[in-house]
């Protein structure tokens, strides 16, 4: 949802057009995607921690958990991708906001389909045995993951989006020195 824009200026300035996004799917008034995404990405960086360690060690239950935290991740993430996608399109369109929010979601549903390729390769290998192919599957999932999750706090952050009744929806990239909001 988002109200008529309260402050308008010219493009390249500090502040663009401000609105309120809210998030459309909420429990006991907080936005439900934070509150999953946190399930998908522990449970997939753990799966990689246990391909390390059974690379280290040689132990067969680290291959076994690591194919269970990789299928418990891939639903979490399915899950959590339903109620980014309700949160995006609350997004006005045309905005840097919607733009990084369909990168966050489209980067996101790869880690997804990475992780789940690795769990297939596995599945069809005794005791869940991670070949080569799985292993760097799960490996780029995860540095993937590392960039959308940056993407996703760029939009919460930096641009307000969920959590703002200000948000600044074209607000500069936080890489950039410039503050988000002028005063």
């Amino acid at each position: 949802m988002y109200r008529r824009p309260v402050r308008v200026c010219g493009r390249g300035c500090r502040t663009d057009r401000r609105f309120t996004v809210e998030s459309r799917a909420k429990a006991m008034g907080h936005a439900i995607h934070p509150m999953l995404i946190v399930f998908p990405l522990g449970l997939l960086a753990t799966s990689v921690i246990f391909d390390i360690l059974y690379l280290i060690t040689d132990r067969t239950g680290f291959q076994i958990s690591a194919a269970y935290t990789i299928a418990a991740g891939v639903i979490g993430g399915l899950v959590a991708a339903l109620f980014g996608l309700a949160d995006w399109r609350a997004i006005p369109a045309g905005t840097r906001a919607k733009r990084i929010g369909a990168a966050h979601g489209t980067g996101n549903l790869v880690v997804v389909i990475l992780f789940a390729v690795s769990w297939l390769v596995r599945l069809s290998r005794e005791n869940w045995e991670p070949n080569a192919a799985a292993l760097v599957l799960s490996f780029a999932g995860i540095i993937l993951s590392g960039v959308t999750a940056w993407l996703g706090g760029e939009l919460v952050e930096r641009l307000g989006i969920s959590v703002s009744d200000n948000a600044g929806v074209n607000a500069s990239s936080s890489l950039h020195r410039a503050p988000a909001r002028g005063a």
